[in-house]
């Protein structure tokens, strides 16, 4: 008999089934919120894996399109790669999940999220972090949960706890937050200039949330959890450090460590390897766990500095950012480039513009987002760190890098009917030592105002870093965190933004939760930060969008027809609109409420294309003058072509002021005249006359 468990949350009833399903699995919650079901799973191997130094935890999240009755695209009909919304989801369960596992665990874990009916009052992805929770806690997984998620959107300057899909979309916050019973362990945040005082609200509005999920998840588990399996410990020796330090004193680690060229440091370490490989040469159980147990001397000869002198791997002070530079218009011919430069970390952003027609088509379970007209995409290649790897393409941390870049410039962005076009922006990273993702946060919007796209307000971001020590109130924070201190440190607190508020926070940490205030703390930093950013690098560099686009990019014009003229402008088939192309060389979008974007990069075949849309359009007055090609040729007179599918007759008798006895004897087809609009005849065709022209 299964149990079944009911809390209301937000105004919604929140249902998880236990023991009805999956039962194999070593947890499963079938999770119910409103109508939308997603059955969570969490299941571990029975034996650490062997020859790996990391937790193997693998998160999927499964978009299933029967949840919302749509049959999936594609010849097989059947759901393919997880699409980009699905990765990110994965990413945010896995980001505050992970850190809760035991450091020194290697058995495979795998949480599934499969989303089996979708309610739009009640968002999946939200669903799915819950059960993932609840799943891992009940199993014999070892787990220091439970951890709980809240969602928090805005409507009409409010906040709105878990809200519906519509308000998450439209609304002008999108936050995640996820905690334990103490502390907030993860901030997934996108917003539109949100100042700082009034995210530190909605976020500790949704910790207290949080609270009231984590009672309803420890009573699930007081009566459902199982007894957590022991397991094998893959933690390095104790001896095995206190010879090591015989070998290579903490004196000289510290040395070989502190230096602000990523290389150099790379280098010291590598020598400092080969001589404890030699020296435990004959000791196969030290030799099998070396790499690791430099990591972890390396890591605390670093934290210990941090923490107790201040002193940074590079030398910097705790608040100083590394040496910056930016440049645009790097990459000729493109729409628009730029590249931002922070120490050792370097990106390129390319920018290119294209009519709206081109906007990146999105299938999925969101009923109110079909397309994507902003795309930004983030490229890591294995030379940027130095290192040489067959590329198979972007992968997950790849496609959240750029999603972040992607949120933290929506909110600045022109609207459609401002500037009628999609735009993709590219990173491509030429070097990397720490915080990518916020170098390309700077580079794609210097190139995006490069380009000439009008974009509100400039944008940078920055990354904060932590490192803590026995009590809540040791910990030293770090601006501008490096590759290194990354690796090491406790926290990469990243946060986009305006000078008026934040776009963007992505936080992943090491630890179980921060205190407020290290969250605060950081927040406040990082806008200090992001303000240095634009005032000394890139607004010298570029200080407001353009004006126009660039020589390379297409130029668009827009004019507004009478929505019941679409279908002469179409034509039948597309015929009238094809030839209207076809002539001009121009691109041309039609919306149902009648705007017309004409598209191209010459612009007498632009104006041409406007001219005969405007034709087309008209209502012909008498007296009207227009030109037009002869196309066709009759005893009683000829007909004149004057736009696509568009056409009148020219009578004999209004050729000329003589007698006219054969219409081939002043015209021949092709030819392009001047022609008056006389009206419409009795059968009501437009009639034109020549010979009046002449006249005036």
């Amino acid at each position: 008999m299964y149990k079944k468990y009911e809390l209301d949350l937000a105004g919604k009833k929140l249902v998880v089934d236990i023991d009805r399903v999956g039962k194999q699995a070593n947890g499963c919650a079938l999770m119910h919120y409103g109508d939308t079901t997603v059955l969570a799973t969490a299941t571990a191997s029975s034996a650490p894996r062997d020859g790996i130094d990391f937790f193997p935890l693998s998160v999927e999240y499964e978009e299933k399109f029967y949840a919302v009755g749509k049959l999936p695209g594609g010849f097989n009909k059947r759901e393919g790669k997880a699409s980009e919304n699905a990765i990110l989801t994965s990413r945010v369960i896995d980001r505050p999940m992970r850190p809760l596992f035991p450091k020194d665990y290697r058995n495979d874990v795998t949480l599934d999220c499969m989303v089996m009916s979708v309610d739009p009052e009640c968002r999946p992805e939200l669903v799915a972090m819950l059960g993932a929770s609840i799943a891992t806690c009940i199993s014999d997984i070892p787990f220091d949960g439970p951890c709980s998620m809240t969602q928090v959107g805005m409507k009409d300057g409010e906040f709105v706890i878990n809200p519906s899909q519509e308000i998450w979309d439209k609304g002008d916050l999108k936050l995640t937050v996820a905690s334990t019973k103490q502390k907030v362990i993860m901030i997934e945040a996108g917003a539109n200039e949100i100042p700082e005082e009034k995210m530190l609200q909605a976020i500790y509005m949704a910790h207290d949330v949080n609270q009231t999920v984590i009672a309803f998840i420890d009573k699930i588990v007081a009566e459902c959890g199982k007894a957590k399996h022991e397991y094998t410990s893959c933690a390095i020796p104790a001896e095995m450090f206190e010879k090591m330090k015989e070998i290579v004193p903490p004196a000289e680690m510290e040395t070989a460590v502190f230096t602000d060229d990523k290389q150099t440091r790379e280098g010291n370490i590598a020598e400092i390897t080969e001589r404890l490989k030699e020296a435990f040469a004959e000791n196969e159980e030290y030799l099998a766990v070396l790499g690791e147990a430099v990591y972890q001397y390396e890591k605390k000869t670093v934290r210990k500095m941090i923490l107790k002198d201040h002193k940074r791997p590079d030398g910097r002070e705790i608040t100083q950012i590394r040496p910056l530079a930016a440049e645009v218009d790097i990459i000729p011919r493109v729409h628009g480039s730029a590249m931002f430069t922070r120490g050792q970390t370097q990106i390129c952003d390319v920018c290119t513009l294209a009519p709206l027609s081109e906007a990146q088509r999105i299938e999925g379970l969101d009923p109110y987002v079909t397309e994507k007209r902003y795309i930004h995409q983030y490229n890591f290649p294995s030379y940027s760190v130095g290192e040489t790897k067959v590329s198979r393409g972007p992968g997950r941390r790849e496609i959240g890098h750029g999603a972040l870049a992607e949120r933290a410039l929506l909110p600045v962005l022109p609207s459609p009917e401002e500037f009628p076009y999609a735009i993709r922006c590219v990173s491509e990273t030429f070097e990397s030592n720490g915080s990518t993702s916020m170098a390309s946060t700077c580079a794609s919007c210097m190139s995006l105002m490069a380009a000439g796209v009008p974009i509100k307000k400039m944008v940078a971001g920055i990354s904060c870093g932590l490192v803590t020590g026995e009590t809540d109130d040791d910990f030293v924070l770090l601006t501008d965190i490096q590759g290194l201190e990354d690796f090491f440190g406790d926290m990469d607190f990243k946060v986009t933004g305006t000078t008026e508020g934040i776009t963007a926070i992505q936080m992943d940490i090491k630890i179980h939760g921060l205190t407020r205030p290290i969250v605060e703390g950081a927040i406040a930093r990082c806008r200090e930060a992001r303000l240095f950013i634009m005032d000394t690098c890139m607004k010298p560099a570029i200080a407001a969008p353009r004006a126009e686009v660039g020589q390379y990019a297409p130029k668009i014009v827009s004019i507004n027809i009478d929505p019941e003229k679409i279908g002469d402008v179409v034509g039948q088939r597309g015929k009238t609109i094809n030839e209207i192309i076809a002539r001009t060389g121009v691109k041309i979008d039609i919306d149902e409420s009648g705007r017309v974007d004409i598209c191209g990069t010459d612009k007498e075949g632009m104006d041409k294309a406007i001219e005969m849309v405007q034709i087309i359009t008209t209502e012909f007055a008498e007296g009207q003058v227009l030109k037009g090609k002869v196309v066709s040729i009759k005893e009683f007179g000829a007909f004149v072509e004057f736009a696509p599918g568009k056409e009148g007759m020219v009578h004999i008798s209004k050729i000329a002021k003589e007698r006219v006895e054969h219409v081939e004897d002043y015209l021949t087809l092709g030819d392009v005249v001047t022609v008056k609009c006389l009206g419409k005849d009795k059968m009501g065709r437009i009639s034109f006359s020549m010979k009046d022209v002449a006249q005036n």
